[in-house]
Protein backbone atom coordinates (compact mmCIF):
# COMPACT_ATOMS: atom_id res chain seq x y z
CA UNK A 1 0.00 0.00 0.00
CA UNK A 2 1.71 3.75 -0.75
CA UNK A 3 1.84 6.17 1.63
CA UNK A 4 0.42 9.51 0.10
CA UNK A 5 0.48 12.94 1.13
CA UNK A 6 -3.01 15.19 1.73
CA UNK A 7 -2.77 16.73 -1.93
CA UNK A 8 -2.81 12.55 -3.26
CA UNK A 9 0.98 12.99 -4.31
CA UNK A 10 2.90 9.32 -3.45
CA UNK A 11 5.34 9.62 -0.52
CA UNK A 12 8.56 8.42 -1.79
CA UNK A 13 11.31 7.90 0.71
CA UNK A 14 15.04 9.38 0.19
CA UNK A 15 17.33 6.29 -0.83
CA UNK A 16 20.06 7.48 1.10
CA UNK A 17 17.96 7.49 4.58
CA UNK A 18 20.04 5.50 6.47
CA UNK A 19 22.87 7.41 6.07
CA UNK A 20 23.67 9.44 9.01
CA UNK A 21 24.71 13.20 8.52
CA UNK A 22 27.24 14.54 10.27
CA UNK A 23 26.87 17.59 12.20
CA UNK A 24 29.46 20.31 12.32
CA UNK A 25 29.91 20.30 16.34
CA UNK A 26 32.22 23.51 15.97
CA UNK A 27 31.82 27.00 16.97
CA UNK A 28 31.09 28.53 14.12
CA UNK A 29 27.42 27.59 14.63
CA UNK A 30 26.68 30.59 17.22
CA UNK A 31 23.25 32.17 17.60
CA UNK A 32 21.34 28.89 18.55
CA UNK A 33 18.92 28.56 21.38
CA UNK A 34 19.64 26.20 24.49
CA UNK A 35 17.60 23.46 23.01
CA UNK A 36 19.02 23.32 19.92
CA UNK A 37 22.36 23.04 21.54
CA UNK A 38 20.83 20.22 23.64
CA UNK A 39 19.66 18.34 20.83
CA UNK A 40 22.98 19.00 19.19
CA UNK A 41 24.59 17.50 22.28
CA UNK A 42 22.35 14.89 22.85
CA UNK A 43 23.07 13.94 18.65
CA UNK A 44 26.56 13.60 19.66
CA UNK A 45 26.02 11.31 22.91
CA UNK A 46 24.09 9.07 20.81
CA UNK A 47 26.32 8.58 17.58
CA UNK A 48 29.04 8.04 20.37
CA UNK A 49 27.68 5.80 22.33
CA UNK A 50 27.49 7.67 25.54
CA UNK A 51 23.73 8.14 26.27
CA UNK A 52 20.30 7.99 24.86
CA UNK A 53 18.41 10.93 25.35
CA UNK A 54 15.62 12.93 23.80
CA UNK A 55 13.45 15.93 23.97
CA UNK A 56 9.83 14.47 24.45
CA UNK A 57 7.22 15.24 21.70
CA UNK A 58 4.42 17.97 23.37
CA UNK A 59 1.17 15.55 23.26
CA UNK A 60 -1.09 17.60 21.66
CA UNK A 61 -4.75 16.54 19.82
CA UNK A 62 -5.58 17.90 16.82
CA UNK A 63 -9.05 18.78 16.56
CA UNK A 64 -9.57 20.95 13.47
CA UNK A 65 -7.80 20.73 10.01
CA UNK A 66 -8.03 22.49 6.86
CA UNK A 67 -6.99 22.25 3.62
CA UNK A 68 -7.04 25.62 1.74
CA UNK A 69 -5.60 23.94 -1.11
CA UNK A 70 -5.23 20.50 -2.60
CA UNK A 71 -1.43 20.67 -1.57
CA UNK A 72 -1.73 22.07 1.70
CA UNK A 73 -2.99 21.32 5.03
CA UNK A 74 -3.63 23.59 8.02
CA UNK A 75 -3.93 22.82 11.59
CA UNK A 76 -6.72 25.26 12.94
CA UNK A 77 -7.21 23.65 16.52
CA UNK A 78 -5.47 21.69 18.75
CA UNK A 79 -5.66 20.98 22.71
CA UNK A 80 -2.61 19.62 24.88
CA UNK A 81 -3.95 16.55 25.66
CA UNK A 82 -2.31 16.51 29.16
CA UNK A 83 0.46 18.83 30.69
CA UNK A 84 4.12 18.19 29.53
CA UNK A 85 6.52 16.78 32.04
CA UNK A 86 10.01 18.20 31.59
CA UNK A 87 11.88 18.42 28.34
CA UNK A 88 14.48 15.72 27.86
CA UNK A 89 14.72 12.57 29.10
CA UNK A 90 16.86 9.11 28.68
CA UNK A 91 19.70 7.10 30.24
CA UNK A 92 22.95 7.43 30.29
CA UNK A 93 25.19 4.60 32.25
CA UNK A 94 22.26 2.72 33.19
CA UNK A 95 21.16 6.11 35.20
CA UNK A 96 17.75 7.21 34.39
CA UNK A 97 18.23 11.42 33.20
CA UNK A 98 15.18 13.93 33.05
CA UNK A 99 15.66 17.72 32.95
CA UNK A 100 14.30 20.56 32.30
CA UNK A 101 15.82 23.51 29.99
CA UNK A 102 15.32 27.30 30.17
CA UNK A 103 16.98 30.60 28.68
CA UNK A 104 16.24 33.63 30.45
CA UNK A 105 17.04 37.42 29.32
CA UNK A 106 17.61 38.71 32.77
CA UNK A 107 21.30 39.01 33.93
CA UNK A 108 21.03 38.84 37.81
CA UNK A 109 17.80 36.13 38.12
CA UNK A 110 16.29 33.55 36.84
CA UNK A 111 12.10 33.83 37.26
CA UNK A 112 10.63 30.49 39.16
CA UNK A 113 6.88 31.30 37.10
CA UNK A 114 9.61 29.73 33.74
CA UNK A 115 9.27 26.32 35.86
CA UNK A 116 5.66 25.28 36.29
CA UNK A 117 4.20 23.08 39.67
CA UNK A 118 3.59 19.91 37.50
CA UNK A 119 7.65 19.93 36.20
CA UNK A 120 8.41 20.26 39.89
CA UNK A 121 5.88 17.65 41.17
CA UNK A 122 7.52 15.10 38.24
CA UNK A 123 11.05 15.85 39.27
CA UNK A 124 10.39 15.13 42.88
CA UNK A 125 8.59 11.73 41.95
CA UNK A 126 11.69 10.98 39.43
CA UNK A 127 14.23 11.76 42.49
CA UNK A 128 12.21 9.21 44.87
CA UNK A 129 12.54 6.78 42.53
CA UNK A 130 16.79 7.83 41.85
CA UNK A 131 16.12 9.28 38.81
CA UNK A 132 18.71 12.10 37.82
CA UNK A 133 16.96 15.40 37.57
CA UNK A 134 18.30 19.20 37.05
CA UNK A 135 17.82 22.48 35.40
CA UNK A 136 20.04 23.49 32.57
CA UNK A 137 19.49 27.37 32.73
CA UNK A 138 21.63 29.62 30.19
CA UNK A 139 21.49 33.31 30.95
CA UNK A 140 21.28 34.59 27.20
CA UNK A 141 22.28 38.28 28.09
CA UNK A 142 25.50 37.10 29.64
CA UNK A 143 26.13 33.92 27.59
CA UNK A 144 26.55 31.45 31.02
CA UNK A 145 25.14 28.15 31.09
CA UNK A 146 24.58 26.38 34.24
CA UNK A 147 23.71 23.07 35.75
CA UNK A 148 21.04 23.15 38.88
CA UNK A 149 20.48 19.93 40.82
CA UNK A 150 17.11 19.58 41.47
CA UNK A 151 17.82 19.00 45.36
CA UNK A 152 18.57 23.14 45.07
CA UNK A 153 15.92 23.42 42.82
CA UNK A 154 13.38 22.01 45.17
CA UNK A 155 14.26 24.19 48.09
CA UNK A 156 14.24 27.24 45.77
CA UNK A 157 11.19 26.51 44.68
CA UNK A 158 9.78 26.02 47.94
CA UNK A 159 11.45 28.89 49.21
CA UNK A 160 9.01 30.38 46.58
CA UNK A 161 5.78 28.37 47.67
CA UNK A 162 6.14 29.80 51.41
CA UNK A 163 6.42 33.32 50.13
CA UNK A 164 10.05 33.97 50.05
CA UNK A 165 11.85 35.15 46.44
CA UNK A 166 9.89 34.40 43.40
CA UNK A 167 13.28 33.84 41.49
CA UNK A 168 16.94 32.17 41.81
CA UNK A 169 19.50 34.89 41.49
CA UNK A 170 22.28 34.94 39.51
CA UNK A 171 24.93 34.85 43.16
CA UNK A 172 22.84 31.83 43.94
CA UNK A 173 23.47 29.91 40.75
CA UNK A 174 26.98 30.60 41.28
CA UNK A 175 27.09 29.30 44.83
CA UNK A 176 24.69 26.48 44.22
CA UNK A 177 24.95 25.19 40.39
CA UNK A 178 27.81 24.33 38.44
CA UNK A 179 28.54 26.27 35.66
CA UNK A 180 29.07 24.75 31.74
CA UNK A 181 31.65 26.02 29.78
CA UNK A 182 31.21 25.91 26.41
CA UNK A 183 33.84 23.58 24.72
CA UNK A 184 34.26 22.14 21.38
CA UNK A 185 32.37 18.93 20.48
CA UNK A 186 29.81 18.60 22.33
CA UNK A 187 29.33 22.27 22.91
CA UNK A 188 27.40 22.35 25.84
CA UNK A 189 28.45 18.74 27.49
CA UNK A 190 26.24 18.44 30.40
CA UNK A 191 26.91 14.51 31.03
CA UNK A 192 30.35 15.47 32.07
CA UNK A 193 28.65 16.75 35.20
CA UNK A 194 26.31 14.00 35.57
CA UNK A 195 29.49 12.02 34.96
CA UNK A 196 31.50 13.98 38.17
CA UNK A 197 28.40 13.94 40.49
CA UNK A 198 28.17 10.78 40.33
CA UNK A 199 31.47 9.58 41.25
Amino acid sequence: MAIRYPNGKVYTPKKDQSIVKKKDYSFSNRGKTLEDEINDANEYYLTHGIAVIYKKPIPIQVVKVDYPSRSSAVIKEAYYRTASTTDFNGVYEGKYIDFEAKETENRTAFPLKNVHLHQVEHMRKVVKQHGICFLLVRFSAINRYFYLPFEHLGLFWDRMQTGGRKSIALSEFEEHAIEISPKYAPRIDYLEIVKNLSV
